[in-house]
């Protein structure tokens, strides 16, 4: 056929989603490049990440279409769940495998020593942002400045570390389990681990298994996805409210429901039965349960923050 009787192939149209999926990232692949593929799969017209992963890190990546991009914030504002492995007495300029080495050292310490280091890292503290990092200074990304073999100045930023665990030791890798807050670097808390113990480290794998509320246990990989038809696809789609799971709930009657949906604050005295907590709070529709969208409440009023466009 002649380039002159060649058609072009039709785009496919886009589809109006609602969604969250729960996608498991496979290694070596950016979070945005998952997300393409993704709303590649889905058709979809909107799409959004929650916060992204590493390359070199793998596990839960929720990704928001149509109207849940709207709460996508709240789950970069969540605490996260990784396991990871380090590898003790081995330094990298980037503080994980991807690096090259810098440093090596002996390693002298036992199990028991591994576990005392990694108390201390337990509760609030402090990080120094790595320089391979996508924090900016003045308008560049850190890392910009790391690849020109610079160093530059970076304040210490507080996190806390809620949980850490090991999982398995066999040195000179450990592996461990933690749960932190925003803004955690576990490469970073691998490196501090290292020198804690006087012979540094760096992250080797790193695979996150919790977002907020969410989990792995319904996520699926994007070679699964793609095998998938579209019904089944579109049933492995949580609903929008699966990002709101911790938020405390409230349900509106037929008028409240539409003065809300109106963008109108509510006075709480009339819409709610029993005394309620300040704070965000998802709404829905007393009538057929629909959510409408995310409120604040506080002195006396719950006022609208976000609406669901398609509430009707």
């Amino acid at each position: 056929m002649s380039g002159s009787e060649k058609q072009a192939r039709p785009k496919l149209p886009r589809r109006a989603l609602d969604g969250v999926l729960l996608l498991d990232k496979p290694l070596g692949l950016s979070s945005n490049d998952a997300l393409i593929k993704a709303k590649r799969i889905y058709l979809a017209k909107k799409a959004g990440h929650t916060g992204t992963l590493d390359p070199l890190a793998t596990g839960l990546l929720p990704l928001c279409f149509g109207e849940a991009t709207k709460f996508s914030q709240d789950l970069l504002e969540a605490d996260k769940t990784y396991e990871a492995t380090m590898r003790l007495g081995v330094r990298t300029t980037t503080g994980d495998a991807e690096g090259e080495a810098v440093q090596t050292c002996d390693v002298n310490c036992d199990e028991a020593a591994v576990v005392n280091a990694m108390q201390q890292f337990l509760g609030d503290i402090v990080q120094i942002p790595p320089m391979y990092s996508a924090l900016k200074r003045d308008g560049k990304p850190l890392y910009e400045y790391a690849r020109a073999g610079q160093t530059v100045e970076r304040e210490g930023r507080p996190v806390t570390i809620h949980a850490l665990q090991m999982i398995a030791c066999a040195l000179p890798l450990v592996t461990f389990r933690v749960t932190c807050s925003k803004g955690t670097y576990v490469r970073t808390l691998a490196e501090d681990i290292g020198e804690t113990l006087g012979c540094g480290a760096h992250l080797t794998a790193l695979r996150r298994t919790g977002v907020g509320a969410l989990t792995l246990e319904h996520a699926v990989t994007l070679d699964a996805l793609a095998s998938l038809s579209e019904t089944q696809r579109d049933e492995r789609l949580q609903p929008v409210d699966a990002l709101l799971s911790t938020f405390p709930e409230i349900r509106l009657d037929g008028d409240a429901a539409k003065r809300f949906l109106h963008g109108q604050r509510l006075r709480l005295a009339d819409v709610a039965s029993t005394p309620l907590d300040d704070g965000r709070m998802r709404v829905y529709a007393q009538d057929d349960g629909r959510l409408l969208g995310v409120a604040r409440a506080g002195e006396g009023v719950l006022a609208p923050e976000r609406l669901i466009v398609t509430a009707q």
